[in-house]
């Protein structure tokens, strides 16, 4: 494989890129929290657990609420899949520049959307941008990792360092220290998010869009 292509395939898996994508993925969550009816849209666990919830009350309606996140975080996986698939041989675009380039675009949407616009609307919006993300940047250095959620990187930092403290693997350390560097980003992201949102309302996601940006420009050029 010739040197640039190497470059090419591997940079997406860069720290650099993880970290910024991380940021990303801790504001989103408490943008949705604190502006959008404390609704954590990243992940789909709690919405899958009060669909149960709603449906064994009978509210079939409320269950509806919970079901429509899912159903755009299950579309995003499936679109991510289909760009990876048709952008099989690109000459200027890889399928990767082009899934941030739609959630630039998405995001920029809802950071003007009107506010009377229900909740629903943005936390569903902000679900499928997540299964995009998630979806398209899966490893960092060969190693499987989540930029928009935690619970799998704490899960892996936690086998990393009992790899380190029961078996001596010294490589495993640095993999721990990886994780956390994720997990300790994503907090970030979620501090950051708090001071803008309280500056700036619902126009701080566009600095988002600003990282996701950066990691357009790094991956491209």
């Amino acid at each position: 494989m010739k040197l640039k292509s190497y470059f090419k395939a591997t940079i997406h898996e860069s720290l650099l890129i993880g970290i910024l994508l991380a940021i990303v993925g801790g504001f989103l969550d408490i943008y949705t929290y604190l502006l959008k009816g404390n609704v954590f849209a990243n992940a789909q666990t709690g919405n899958i657990v009060l669909m149960g919830l709603k449906i064994a009350q009978s509210d079939f309606i409320g269950a509806l609420y919970y079901l429509l996140p899912i159903i755009a975080f299950f579309l995003g996986i499936i679109i991510s899949e289909y760009i990876k698939h048709k952008l099989t041989n690109p000459q200027y675009l890889e399928w990767q520049h082009l899934i941030l380039i739609i959630e630039i675009i998405i995001l920029t949407i809802i950071a003007f959307e009107p506010k009377q616009l229900p909740h629903l609307v943005c936390n569903i919006t902000i679900g499928l941008v997540c299964s995009l993300q998630v979806n398209t940047f899966k490893t960092t250095n060969g190693l499987p990792y989540a930029s928009t959620m935690c619970t799998g990187n704490l899960k892996s930092a936690g086998q990393k360092i009992s790899a380190y403290l029961f078996l001596h693997d010294k490589n495993a350390l640095k993999q721990c220290w990886r994780y956390l560097i994720i997990i300790f980003f994503f907090i970030f992201g979620a501090i950051i998010a708090t001071i803008l949102i309280n500056f700036f309302g619902q126009i701080s996601l566009l600095f988002c869009c600003l990282l996701l940006l950066i990691t357009l420009l790094i991956l491209m050029y």
